[in-house]
């Protein structure tokens, strides 16, 4: 890391710490005890997932207006102005998704069910995590030393992946990571596409689910980046940039530095081509991975996650800085 980009760490660093204890200090004792615990656990920071279920930290719904704005405002901190709009669109999908399900619905459907978690304590040279959390939404961001910061796991779900009824009709909050493989696919000629198409049928969900790191859920499968055409390999960085930038725009490119062996890695599709079949895809190199899946509801229901295969959850740097410590 040079200077430049050791600067950029430390000022995005500082504006998460700065978020947090300001959102941390708008708390009362009752909900400070709930939103913010101890960093050494590391099983509750790396427990993340993206269905319905009771998580860690303060809802939106148990905060006060002044509060929710405060934990959006860290929220925003970790994402790229689009993103903060995709995030926004898929809260906002709740109470849509159920009235498509109807009062029998086996969840809640409720844009305030969403937690904002703060792992030890935020500050110029401390290490600690936050994680903003709730159906389709998981944000986790970790900082250690006040200095380097880990985005990741990266998770939007979209359900409906497209709105078919009512004065929402048509709105699909996650089309860039549909249309784009598509396009890519589309591209390929026979024998490529004979090799990018792993299988007929789509798994029913990413396969690497909420697991804490990545080990061999997936490999090296598909087509390999080498033997694309130029104009494909732009497709393939232009699909990754979609998840990359979710990210703010300095923390995304030292993402993307950390993009190495790029021809060796590979695009794999598995199910229909064409739209309302259930599909599945992933890009997967030596260090990252964008996972994508749409078969639930009647293939109406996206999954996509951005996963850094050597620091989520800051395992990496985390690693390095007990070391130099110790």
């Amino acid at each position: 890391m040079n200077l430049e980009e050791l600067y950029t760490q430390i000022d995005m660093a500082n504006r998460m710490a700065d978020a947090a204890t300001a959102f941390l200090a708008s708390l009362r004792p009752d909900q400070a005890a709930t939103a913010q615990l101890g960093f050494g656990d590391e099983n509750a920071r790396s427990d993340w997932h993206y269905i319905p279920r009771d998580r860690l930290g303060l809802a939106l719904k148990d905060m006060e207006a002044h509060q929710r704005d405060k934990a959006f405002a860290l929220l925003d901190t970790g994402l790229s102005e689009q993103a903060r709009t995709k995030a926004r669109t898929i809260i906002n999908l709740e109470p849509i998704l159920a009235e498509v399900e109807g009062p029998r619905r086996r969840f809640p459907r409720d844009p305030d069910l969403y937690n904002l978690v703060v792992f030890g304590t935020p500050g110029s040279d401390t290490t600690w995590s936050w994680r903003f959390e709730g159906h389709h939404v998981s944000v986790n961001y970790t900082i250690v030393n006040g200095t380097l910061v880990a985005p990741t796991p990266v998770f939007f779900g979209s359900n409906p992946a497209q709105v078919r009824h009512g004065e929402h009709e048509g709105l699909r909050a996650l089309k860039e990571e549909e249309d784009l493989a598509r396009d890519l696919l589309a591209s390929l000629d026979g024998e490529q596409k004979r090799v990018a198409i792993i299988s007929d049928e789509a798994p029913a969900d990413i396969l690497t689910r909420n697991v804490p790191q990545v080990n061999d859920e997936v490999q090296i499968e598909g087509l390999q980046l080498r033997d694309m055409t130029a104009s494909q390999r732009e497709v393939v960085a232009a699909l990754i940039d979609v998840y990359i930038t979710r990210l703010p725009d300095r923390i995304a490119e030292a993402q993307r530095a950390n993009l190495t062996s790029l021809d060796t890695a590979a695009f794999a599709w598995a199910g229909g081509i064409n739209r309302g079949d259930g599909h599945y895809y992933r890009v997967l190199g030596s260090t990252f991975l964008a996972e994508y899946d749409c078969t639930q509801d009647e293939a109406n229901h996206i999954h996509a996650v951005w996963r850094d295969l050597t620091n989520d959850f800051g395992s990496d740097i985390l690693k390095q800085h007990y070391r130099d410590s110790h």
